[in-house]
């Protein structure tokens, strides 16, 4: 049996009241902190929330959980209604689809998210095979037109670039003076600029 403030109606005799001042009243009941009513406005108002934030969700798990925190929220803030401004169940099926739409939204953004994240991580492993291939092409063309230059430029140019030797010590390490190991770089950079096609 639900407790009486002086002044009101028994909410649980219907023929008392029209099923909007019933809402109205539990709802008012539960902003004082009405356990009892609260349990008695969910199981009046349960189907409908449901049924609307389903509607808008699609998703059953989901629409369970934002059902539950909608109800959370009527506990929470009920005592804010002000029935001047509207019914119960217009107040309620208000806040009912405001967080059916935020959670749409949310859902969407986190969708959008995981796309760009997907797009991004596709975009950068495309990029890195494409680059790999290129490098492996542009060695094999090097590789080829280093075959074509004779063995002293051959040896001049790849302890000069890609030994990191110096002139000198590229001189030194062949035992030829630095002016023949300039020209021998010189004349096979220039060949192999035109074994490749690179315009000097």
């Amino acid at each position: 049996m639900l407790e009486l403030v002086p002044g009101e109606r028994n909410v649980s005799d219907p023929a008392s009241e029209t099923p909007a001042s019933r809402l109205q009243e539990l709802l008012a009941r539960v902003g004082r902190g009405d356990r009892q009513a609260f349990s008695a406005l969910y199981d009046e108002m349960a189907p409908r929330v449901l049924g609307l934030v389903t509607r808008l969700l699609r998703d059953p798990a989901q629409s369970e959980e934002v059902t539950q925190e909608i109800f959370l929220e009527i506990w929470q803030t009920s005592s804010r209604f002000d029935p001047n401004k509207g019914g119960a169940s217009t107040w309620i099926l208000t806040m009912t689809h405001r967080r059916a739409v935020d959670r749409v939204r949310a859902s969407q953004a986190s969708r959008d998210r995981d796309v760009k994240v997907g797009i991004r991580d596709l975009d950068a492993d495309y990029d890195h095979v494409a680059e790999s291939v290129e490098v492996r092409i542009e060695h094999e063309r090097v590789e080829k037109a280093m075959a074509r230059l004779t063995d002293m430029q051959r040896q001049a140019i790849t302890l000069s670039y890609y030994g990191g030797y110096s002139n000198s010590e590229v001189a030194e390490i062949l035992s030829v003076p630095i002016g023949t190991i300039k020209t021998r770089i010189r004349d096979g950079m220039i060949r192999l600029r035109d074994e490749m096609g690179v315009a000097s």
